[in-house]
């Protein structure tokens, strides 16, 4: 099907779920899982100036856009981050992501 792909996420507690994501409404991953219900608080509203929507990619990292200073700047603050961190408010996904992994690792409060 055209514009939608399959992205694989694991939340906080282990669960993993696949869900369908159409690529042409220009809506971050963030905005994504928030609208699939997960819980990200994403206070800064997609600014990169939280870190609450972190993720870890799990695979498909290479197809996706290199990170600007800014967001490499906030992983920077985070204990837990590593060469796989990502901000999901920085990521605007396109059909070259299909089966893209990510873990949610962002805080919950």
């Amino acid at each position: 099907m055209e514009n939608i792909i399959n992205i694989t996420v694991e939340d906080r507690d282990g669960t993993t779920q696949t869900i369908e994501v159409p690529t042409d409404i220009n809506l971050s991953l963030m905005e994504i899982l928030k609208a699939s219900d997960y819980n990200i608080l994403a206070t800064c509203g997609g600014m990169a100036l939280c870190a609450t929507c972190h993720i870890q990619v799990l695979d498909g990292g290479d197809r996706l856009p290199e990170a600007t200073d800014q967001e490499l700047d906030m992983l920077d603050t985070l204990p837990d981050a590593d060469m796989e961190s990502r901000l999901a408010c920085q990521l605007n996904l396109t059909n070259n992501d299909d089966g893209l992994k990510v873990k949610i690792k962002g805080a919950v409060q």
